[in-house]
């Protein structure tokens, strides 16, 4: 798999975008008390944890699509969205949870499973990532915790079957295989929400 400099530099900038985002949010920053938290302690720890889980939870997502499409012999690569990155970073400051950092892109010819695969495997990627975070959090909790319920709530909302997200092409390929994947991520997601 190949990344050009331009993919590598929208992974990496949606990468921090998503990490400050977060951080904000988490920590429950606003506008007036931004210097005062981008000079604290609290400010890079919340950056890592931003990063191992927000920042990784997308970065794979987004390149397990890339991955599966290239498979298919599609042309792939992601773009970032640079207007939605700064809504995202200025909904952290709102205390909103948001972001739509930008998509995989590919093209060539597909038949529906094929594209309905490629939508699959970025939620599948965030359900194994959340198992992964599950034995982090004997030893780290906050991040163990928070990988868990971020990428339950990735895989949940990315399989919503609304707009262009990865949900309505799955729906769209196979509705057995759509409800396999979508009723156990939201069930996994509200128990994160409520029962972590």
């Amino acid at each position: 798999m190949r990344l050009d400099s331009r993919e590598i530099r929208d992974l990496l900038v949606a990468w921090l975008a998503l990490g400050l985002a977060f951080a904000f949010f988490f920590e429950r920053v606003r506008p007036n008390t931004i210097v005062p938290f981008l000079l604290s302690p609290a400010f890079v720890s919340a950056m890592v944890v931003s990063l191992l889980t927000v920042g990784v939870g997308f970065l794979l997502h987004e390149l397990a699509h890339k991955v599966v499409a290239i498979h298919f012999d599609q042309w792939a690569r992601f773009q970032a969205d640079y207007g939605m990155l700064l809504v995202a970073i200025a909904g952290g400051l709102a205390g909103i949870v948001f972001a739509a950092p930008g998509a995989v892109y590919h093209r060539g010819r597909l038949t529906d499973r094929q594209h309905g695969l490629i939508a699959l495997a970025g939620p599948v990627t965030n359900l194994a990532l959340a198992a992964l975070f599950v034995p982090v959090s004997l030893f780290a909790p906050l991040l163990g915790s928070r990988g868990v319920t971020i990428n339950l709530l990735l895989a949940a909302f990315n399989l919503l079957p609304i707009g262009a997200l990865d949900g309505a092409t799955v729906r769209d390929w196979n509705t057995a295989v759509y409800v396999l994947a979508f009723v156990p991520s939201l069930l996994l997601a509200i128990w994160a929400i409520f029962g972590l």
